[in-house]
């Protein structure tokens, strides 16, 4: 049986961070992306690249910051989302 392991913004956002606070969860979460078996899927990547250029976050990076680190993790499966895909995971969740 093959698992699949999807990575939440959260992880995203953490490796970017430069709070100090926040430093173990971004070394966490930077390990986490030398792993290849992840799997992404789109709203991950569109929410990461909403909450990491808010032009109300603190650090926040630039657009072509984001677009970069966007693009390097395209080296992970990628899953669309889909209605079918919606229904799925429902299904799931409630067995």
């Amino acid at each position: 049986m093959t698992v699949t392991r999807f990575l939440d913004t959260n992880v995203l956002l953490y490796a970017i961070s430069r709070a100090p606070q926040e430093a173990d969860k971004a070394q966490r979460a930077l390990s986490m992306l030398e792993d290849v078996d992840w799997v992404l899927s789109v709203q991950v990547l569109q929410e990461f690249y909403v909450q990491a250029t808010r032009s109300t976050k603190v650090d926040r990076i630039t657009h072509a910051q984001a677009v970069a680190l966007i693009e390097a993790w395209l080296r992970f499966d990628v899953q669309e989302l889909t209605v079918s895909i919606l229904q799925a995971a429902l299904t799931t969740r409630n067995r």
